[in-house]
């Protein structure tokens, strides 16, 4: 019997760090949401009544797989380099089901309980020896995702067969990180980036929250390698304190002139600093005393509080949700993140961001129930896609509180 999911997953979470020891999942007081606000639900009859009509599309576009088809290559500046055209793609297959789960419905149980064992399946199939989740050419990100699935599912049905596969990711996915403390497209890259560093470590922190082994020393070198992207004054080239650079590369001055920030990275990088537990400035500050290192600074200028970087966040959502960006890609993997660490911070932020963001979504909902996404390559553009469906459906269903990963 599969126990009550509002009763398992906060219960899943205190009992994983207390047994553990390490890597601490409850917020510092000072960056506790105030109760009235934490427990108040966002959720309109609009957007519950769009999450339906989206979880529908989905699962009528479900192939007999169990996979939901995408192309399979990598983003390439401000397009999308395609390697294989509509294969069974590991990544958005994976974020498909984690929105099936968000709603409620896991193998066995719920209104779309078949199609979470169908993708489940789907995911086992391509696992390699090595831990390594791919098909069709598929890289890091969509192992990180079809990880953090196995975590989610394994929390809420304790299947072994799970557990095993996502003991092999999760070594997979440690093991792969490089000297600089992140992750790339490939296992063990000489280089990192901000996007593929975030989705690694919120895996494993899906994962270790269901008790699954996470060496600490590997999150503590992401954090590293993620506050050192921070920007602590504004710059020439509109790098803003309080954002983060896409790519931070300590030993070579020239080459990261040349990266970037973004609201989708800043989220990113957000998310990864409270993926990692570490919920206030104080805990930042402990942090730096604990490794025994310099306190984080460029030019001079310390690192900026992490009210500043949520600053950011909210003062760029903008940028993306305008009629020219918001069926971009970046729109929803930006949102992905940001949702991410505003819920997690909770309050004024959360309240703010969330109702301007759900709003949006609800209004950007095609007739049949998806969502469009613009990848702009080879001239191809307002192609109904999955992997923004999926996205969206999660975004709104956070207020749910139904997945572990999604929860203060």
């Amino acid at each position: 019997m599969i126990p009550d999911l509002r009763r398992l997953a906060p219960t899943v979470l205190l009992t994983g760090a207390a047994a553990l020891g390490v890597w601490p999942l409850i917020a510092s007081s000072e960056e506790v949401p105030a109760a009235s606000t934490a427990s108040r639900s966002l959720a309109t009859a609009a957007s519950r009544q769009a999450t339906t009509r989206a979880l529908d599309w989905l699962e009528s576009h479900q192939r007999p797989d169990g996979a939901w088809y995408a192309d399979v290559g990598f983003k390439l500046n401000d397009t999308y380099h395609v390697e294989q055209r509509n294969m069974p793609h590991i990544g958005v297959s994976a974020l498909c089901g984690t929105a099936f789960l968000a709603s409620g419905s896991v193998p066995g149980r719920g209104r779309y309980s078949r199609s979470v064992e169908r993708v489940l399946e789907f995911i086992l199939a391509n696992q390699a020896d090595d831990g390594f989740i791919s098909a069709h050419g598929t890289r890091m990100y969509s192992h990180a995702f079809a990880t953090l699935f196995l975590a989610e599912v394994f929390g809420m049905t304790r299947d072994e067969r799970v557990r095993d596969a996502l003991e092999k990711a999760v070594e997979f996915t440690y093991k792969a990180q490089n000297l600089q403390g992140g992750w790339r497209y490939v296992p063990n890259a000489l280089d990192s980036d901000m996007s593929i560093t975030v989705c690694q470590v919120m895996a494993l922190r899906a994962a270790k929250n269901k008790g699954i082994r996470v060496p600490k020393e590997n999150i503590d070198a992401a954090v590293d390698y993620v506050l050192q992207s921070a920007v602590t004054q504004d710059s020439f080239g509109g790098f803003e304190r309080g954002s983060f650079k896409y790519q931070f590369r300590s030993t070579n001055r020239a080459a990261e002139q040349n990266t970037r920030t973004s609201f989708a990275l800043t989220a990113a990088g957000l998310t990864t600093i409270y993926g990692a537990g570490i919920y206030s400035d104080g805990d930042i500050a402990r942090f730096i005393r604990e490794r025994d290192i310099t306190a984080y600074t460029q030019r001079g200028k310390p690192l900026p509080s992490l009210a500043t970087m949520r600053s950011y966040v909210l003062r760029h959502y903008g940028d993306f949700a305008s009629p020219q960006y918001r069926d971009r890609y970046f729109y929803f993997y930006g949102n992905y993140y940001a949702a991410q660490a505003m819920y997690i911070a909770g309050g004024r932020d959360w309240e703010t961001y969330f109702s301007r963001l759900r709003d949006d979504l609800v209004r950007n909902q095609l007739d049949d129930g998806s969502w469009r996404c613009n990848v702009a390559y080879d001239g191809e553009r307002g192609r109904e896609y999955p992997l923004s469906t999926a996205i969206a459906a999660m975004l709104l269903q956070i207020p749910n509180n139904y997945l572990p990963i999604f929860q203060r």
